[in-house]
């Protein structure tokens, strides 16, 4: 497996995903201020999804500040997710992004490729094409036991899973 995530990671510049360097940003401002801002929320879902991104502008800029300083508290996956979908813009696969940059240490970003190579590597099984709360616990756990196993960090894991399945995948993804 530790090949398998090494080549894929390689290969992950090639492909449309959230850029590391950005996440990596969005984290250390994160951390620094305690919570983060509507607009930074805003940038943040641009990144991951461009279309969908203007829901956030919806948001009351004290609910963002709240939510996400809140997240930093909240022990569980679960109740991390459920948070952040809590506000417009945000469903599990955007609100991943906001985990990984607060934490790529336990956290990675995740959406209908990454399920599909989990698919496809055996750790989860059937498709899917939308996620909740839920589905992130569902999917963080064998990302999290990649990424003990390999000795790279879940974040790392979840791009290479999101490589590999932009790789290999015939056709469109939905």
């Amino acid at each position: 497996m530790e090949q398998f995530v090494a080549e894929n990671l390689d290969y992950y510049a090639e492909t449309q995903g959230v850029l590391p360097e950005r996440l990596d940003a969005f984290g250390e401002t994160y951390r620094e201020q305690g919570y983060l801002t509507r607009d930074q929320l805003y940038e943040i879902a641009y990144e991951s999804s461009t279309r969908s991104a203007y829901h956030v502008e919806s948001n009351p800029e004290d609910r963002c500040r709240e939510v996400t300083r809140n997240v930093r508290t909240v022990d569980g996956d679960f109740s991390k997710i459920q948070l952040l979908t809590g506000l417009s813009g945000f469903k599990a696969p955007t609100a991943s992004c906001v985990l990984a940059a607060l934490d790529g240490d336990r956290h990675a970003v995740v959406d209908t490729r990454v399920w599909a190579s989990l698919e496809r590597t055996g750790y989860l099984e059937g498709r899917k094409e939308s996620f909740d709360a839920a589905d992130y616990v569902t999917m963080i756990e064998p990302i999290r036991a990649i990424a003990d196993e390999t000795g790279y960090r879940p974040v790392e894991v979840g791009y290479a899973l999101f490589a590999h399945d932009d790789r290999v995948r015939e056709g469109t993804l939905h």
